[in-house]
């Protein structure tokens, strides 16, 4: 072989070599990439069904199909107070935040609020958002949050009694909101959340930590703007809100716990709890109430956090709703709210126990008739079994027994089985 020869073979066979590889790669790269979009697939396919199982969807909102809470657990009063409070909580997002924030949202906290609303610059029937035609911004908070309550005032005004205006990076637990509510009606002219008080005479909520509207202060709200009472006068969106509902004769509401602490927060909770706020901060000049620091700072059953990002919402759902320190009862037993009370919760929770175990002894006795006719070795002495199931039943239950026709009906079908 000629040493030409053995150049052209050499070259041959790397260039063949490397084209195998490449081959391979891209197999092994086309097949991985399949498997992982399929994957991914599933995952959401699973995602959307476990949604369906939440959520109903009607429009751009969103009605809980139920009140998340443990199966094995006393949710009783909980469940007494999410039918009686009724939130509709509407969360302030924008396009690029849906997946990245509102999502989030989507999968925690808000399971909490009987319906639900995200609110954005642009429609997406997908997640769901309402587009309110505003463009984004910091300079828009304020047209977004007029066009949101009139929204939802005119399209969901009557399905609830309360309306929550919360960001996309707040954490709020809405039972703890409830008990607040809970000692006010609908009908009052009143809003609560984190109250500053410079410029408004009656201070003002916080934007970060949320705040709660009365159907009567929805309605006053919306009413001012129709009567020019109040209009687009800020871009700052809780002051200038706050000045509205000051105008339209709606109250700022006290928050606080009976301990006199706080219950939304426009922070973090580390924040709080632990950080040392600088006398020149300003936080110290906006809070109407006096600031406590450390583990006084916030209540026992404190209403919202703000600047939360993803995963640690999931954090804090699993701190609220999950973890326990065992051999210990809550230090902080609030008052029970007006109207309400365990014992009247539980009569009433014993009432449906007693209702439905009657209706499941009842199908039970049903369901031996139809399996004693069933099984019966003489089919001419069907009638007989009925008779006798009635008498058993009307022993037990002080029903009406089977009539004399029955036993007509009987002699009947037996001469008529006898003569055939």
């Amino acid at each position: 072989m000629t040493t030409a020869s053995r150049i052209s073979f050499c070259v041959g066979f790397v260039f063949g070599g490397f084209m195998v590889h490449i081959f391979l790669w891209q197999a092994f790269f086309t097949n991985t990439f399949y498997v992982e979009l399929a994957s991914g697939s599933g995952k959401l396919l699973d995602h959307q069904l476990e949604e369906q199982k939440v959520w109903k969807k009607n429009g751009s909102a969103l009605f809980n199909l139920k009140h998340p809470h443990h199966s094995d657990e006393d949710s009783r009063m909980a469940d007494e107070l999410y039918k009686k409070v009724r939130i509709l909580c509407w969360v302030m997002t924008a396009p690029q935040n849906l997946e990245t924030k509102a999502r989030y949202v989507k999968d925690t906290w808000s399971r909490h609020c009987n319906i639900l609303v995200f609110v954005s610059s642009v429609d997406d029937p997908n997640f769901p958002t309402v587009g309110l035609d505003t463009k984004e911004g910091r300079d828009q908070l304020y047209w977004k949050t007029i066009r949101a309550y009139h929204y939802v005032y005119e399209h969901h005004g009557h399905e609830a009694d309360w309306f929550l205006k919360a960001d996309d990076d707040a954490y709020v637990i809405v039972d703890n909101m409830r008990w607040l509510l809970a000692n006010h009606t609908p009908d009052e002219p009143v809003y609560f959340g984190r109250r500053f008080k410079p410029f408004a005479k009656q201070g003002y909520m916080s934007g970060g930590a949320g705040y709660v509207l009365s159907k009567e202060a929805l309605r006053r709200f919306v009413g001012g703007f129709k009567s020019k009472v109040c209009t687009h006068t800020s871009s700052v969106e809780d002051l200038a809100m706050g000045q509205c509902m000051e105008k339209v004769g709606v109250l700022a509401g006290d928050s606080r716990d009976t301990l006199q602490r706080e219950t939304f927060h426009p922070f973090v909770p580390e924040q709080h709890l632990t950080a040392k706020f600088s006398k020149t901060f300003w936080y110290w000049n906006y809070n109407y109430y006096p600031i406590s620091q450390g583990p006084n700072c916030c209540s026992d059953l404190s209403v919202s956090f703000h600047y939360i990002h993803d995963s640690s919402m999931y954090l804090l759902e699993y701190y609220v709703y999950h973890l326990r320190a065992f051999g210990y009862r809550y230090r902080y037993q609030p008052p029970t709210p007006l109207g309400y009370s365990y014992e009247k919760v539980r009569s009433q929770a014993a009432a449906v126990a007693v209702e439905k175990n009657s209706i499941s002894q009842e199908k039970d006795a049903e369901g031996e008739g139809s399996m004693a006719l069933e099984s019966a070795p003489w089919p001419h002495l069907a009638p007989m079994f009925l008779l006798m199931m009635g008498r058993s039943r009307a022993d037990k239950q002080h029903i009406t027994p089977p009539s004399e026709s029955t036993f007509s009906a009987s002699s009947r079908w037996r001469a008529e089985r006898r003569a055939s």
